[in-house]
């Protein structure tokens, strides 16, 4: 089977006529790209800004470091399934709730804050906009709708920064786990979809249906969406979460700029009756229990490896 390439849906136009295309990825791979979204400035801002927090003294971004009580500032040393990623990363979440941003870190990088902000912001309704054209490309009425859908307060964005070689410095990598294969190890995202900048280096890469890698090149004026894990328990495996990774840098360094939309925290996420064909394969499973689950091995190495959604299918034999 030929894989389908990732399409790229303009919500600026009518989707009747984009809608096949986009059944057909969300099938295979769960990628798709978006233009005409009207955020070229906004987006342009967020890069500046992102660039000028990795280009910091260590110091700055030292000062805002993560830690087991709080997962959300910078970090350089993650893991996925259990080896060291290739990548520094920052992490924040909604600053216009008082009760997430309480917990955000902020560097002192001028006007870093308020363009994140801003960013947040637009993404958030771009996610809305992301997750209405999988509702379309389904068939779900606005009814249905209403149990596939994210928040934003439960919601996040992460800053990526992948350099050539080892993102910790030579002194400090006593004790860590060897880099893997790739700068960042094939997963799949837990939430809703996930938007994502990219700037025009290279890297991502999908996994067909079939199991071939297949890039996700960068286009300008697009920003790139996957289907995340919560949307393959809904659509009972119709639509697939999207397995992908990102190659090594062997010649510059890297950015990319993930807002993850999420269920709410009390959600409860299992098939949706109006898209299971057959039986349910899925248990019903609570989504904050499984989001503390998948990311407690990001930080140190647990031993196991990370939960998934097969962890929660039921035999239907």
């Amino acid at each position: 089977m030929e894989t389908p390439p990732v399409p790229i849906i303009d919500v600026s136009r009518p989707l009747a006529n984009q809608l096949d295309a986009l059944d057909a990825a969300c099938r295979n791979h769960g990628f798709f790209l978006i233009s005409g979204h009207g955020l070229n400035d906004v987006i342009k801002r967020t890069w500046m800004a992102a660039r000028a927090f990795f280009e910091a003294d260590r110091a700055v971004r030292l000062s805002v470091e993560r830690n087991r009580d709080n997962p959300l500032g910078w970090y350089d040393r993650e893991l996925t399934k259990r080896q060291r990623d290739a990548k520094e990363v920052f992490d924040f979440t909604d600053p216009s709730f008082p009760i997430a941003d309480a917990r955000n870190r902020w560097p002192k990088v001028d006007g870093f804050r308020s363009t994140m902000a801003e960013f947040y912001d637009a993404f958030s309704d771009l996610s809305i906009t992301a997750v209405e054209i999988v509702h379309h490309a389904l068939g779900l009425n606005p009814a249905d709708g209403l149990r596939f859908c994210g928040a934003r307060t439960n919601s996040s964005v992460r800053l990526n920064h992948y350099p050539v070689g080892d993102p910790v410095p030579d002194g400090e990598r006593f004790a860590l786990r060897e880099l893997g294969e790739t700068a960042l190890g094939y997963h799949t995202d837990p939430g809703v979809v996930t938007l994502l900048l990219q700037d025009d280096t290279g890297g991502l890469q999908a996994q067909a249906r079939e199991g071939a890698w297949i890039d996700v090149e960068p286009i300008p004026g697009t920003v790139v969406v996957n289907l995340a894990d919560s949307v393959q328990v809904w659509t009972n495996d119709r639509y697939r979460a999207a397995v992908h990774r990102v190659a090594p840098m062997t010649r510059c360094s890297r950015m990319s700029i993930p807002y993850f939309l999420h269920p709410a925290r009390d959600a409860l996420v299992e098939p949706i009756t109006e898209l299971v064909e057959g039986v349910p394969r899925y248990r019903a499973f609570e989504w904050r229990s499984f989001m503390r689950a998948r990311t407690d091995d990001n930080f140190a190495d647990l031993g196991d490896a990370d939960t998934q959604i097969s962890d929660y299918l039921v035999d239907v034999s």
